[in-house]
């Protein structure tokens, strides 16, 4: 928040500096990673190899695991319902089956433990292990703004998380976008920020502050960087306008001060509007290179009444509906719920192809893991859970499908994903090695 930039590097230019911050009215706006600024130094960064993300995603009540799952293996597997909402990013996804945690069985007590394979959470004692996010960063070391950012919706600080430290203390996730906005462009004291908020406000856009900053050294830039630079801004100018629409600027008059921070979407039954809102501010993290390693989970467990789609509402909280009984019309609402799930999941995974990033698309160089502690919250199971890895460099548009009674170790795909962010080591959790049948492109 109050890092300082210098005005100039060691050669006496300016440009470096600005490849990390554009600065204007008080607003630190980072930029992408474009081929302009890998000609220049950069601190031994770039070694022509794009660097690898992971945006790590979890719903704590998980899906309907009928309309989930496909039918048939391998590339000729047949898209499931669920998945036909994904069907035009099909080359881009694998979905597995017949993975899960060893020991890490208790129902909705495994919740805290999606990404960290640690067993018999139910047991007296228990004391969690390290996350696959923390894991990673430790071993990656400090390489962006941000190590990770833990990120939450409608999400009980105090007892969830997916994030956790090496002596298993839990991190307590960022539930606010608008304080994550802060942490991504506000620089400067409390007050600063104010005076800065109120500023965009008078302005009206973060990007109509740095637009003198931008203008010399776009003419400077090749035309594939000023196309990756134009998606960049027009991420912004949408993340303004969703910000715009749901009140995040909106005035709430406060004694002797000019204006209060942006508002979040306070209604917690407003789940996927605002899973989608924390999603754009994610994005654009990563698309800025802020970071390069994101976890977010879906509360479902701490959500009430919630909002379906137009102006229906579930009957009941997202917990009791979830243990539907097989009553039809509770069915009927979880598969609206998981619709929603995977067409947010579907805008996401396009916007990150459509993203130009390094050599390739920003999917390319990201993970994308989405997946549940839940296989079944119907009956708690914790087996067979529902799993998707999308991006990355791997090669996909398969059904990988493992033993449904003996299941192998979910570990085993987080030590494929690791040892793709470059980290050489070969287990952990609960791992047997790496996931069989997972394998990158001839390019990856």
């Amino acid at each position: 928040m109050t890092d300082r930039i210098p005005a100039r590097d060691h050669h006496g230019s300016s440009m470096t500096n600005r490849r990390r911050f554009l600065l204007g009215a008080g607003v630190g706006l980072t930029l992408p990673l474009l081929e302009y600024f890998q000609a220049k130094s950069l601190g031994g960064e770039n070694n022509g190899t794009p660097p690898q993300r992971m945006l790590l995603i979890s719903n704590n009540l998980g899906v309907l695991p009928g309309p989930f799952f496909p039918t048939g293996t391998g590339a000729d597997y047949k898209l499931s319902p669920y998945l036909n909402e994904l069907a035009d990013l099909r080359g881009d996804f694998t979905v597995f089956s017949g993975l899960s945690h060893p020991a890490c069985l208790g129902g909705h007590s495994t919740e805290n433990c999606f990404l960290t394979a640690a067993k018999h959470p139910t047991k007296s004692g228990f004391r969690n292990t390290i996350s696959l996010d923390q894991y990673a960063s430790q071993r990656l070391g400090r390489q962006t703004r941000f190590e990770t950012l833990n990120l939450g919706v409608n999400i009980d600080r105090a007892n969830r998380s997916l994030a956790w430290t090496r002596d298993g203390a839990l991190i307590p996730a960022e539930d606010s976008p608008a304080n994550l906005f802060r942490k991504l462009f506000l620089h400067g004291s409390p007050k600063e920020i104010e005076s800065q908020l109120h500023r965009l406000r008078l302005q009206g856009s973060i990007l109509d502050t740095i637009h003198q900053s931008t203008r010399q050294m776009t003419l400077r830039m090749g035309k594939s960087d000023r196309y990756r630079l134009d998606q960049y801004f027009t991420s912004i100018r949408e993340l303004e306008e969703r910000i715009h629409r749901s009140g995040e600027w909106a005035s709430k008059p406060k004694p002797e001060a000019p204006e209060v921070p942006p508002s979040d979407i306070t209604e917690r039954h407003l789940l996927f509007e605002k899973c989608e809102q924390m999603l754009a501010i994610a994005l654009l993290a990563l698309q800025s290179d802020s970071t390069r390693i994101v976890t977010l989970m879906i509360d479902a467990f701490a959500t009430p009444v919630f909002h379906l789609g137009d102006e229906e509402k579930s009957s009941t909280g997202y917990h009791n509906l979830s243990h539907h009984g097989r009553d039809p019309a509770s069915i009927a609402q979880l598969e609206q719920a998981d619709r929603r799930q995977m067409k947010m999941l579907a805008s996401l995974l396009a916007k990150l192809k459509d993203t130009s990033a390094e050599a390739n698309s920003l999917l390319d160089s990201t993970m994308v893991l989405y997946g549940s502690n839940m296989g079944d919250a119907n009956i708690h199971s914790n087996t067979n859970l529902p799993i998707l890895l999308a991006g990355g460099g791997f090669r996909h548009g398969h059904h990988i499908a493992f033993d449904h009674d003996n299941n192998t170790p979910l570990s085993n795909l987080f030590v494929s994903m690791i040892q793709r962010m470059d980290i050489e080591s070969d287990e952990f959790g609960s791992s047997t090695g790496t996931l069989t049948g997972l394998d990158l492109t001839p390019s990856g």
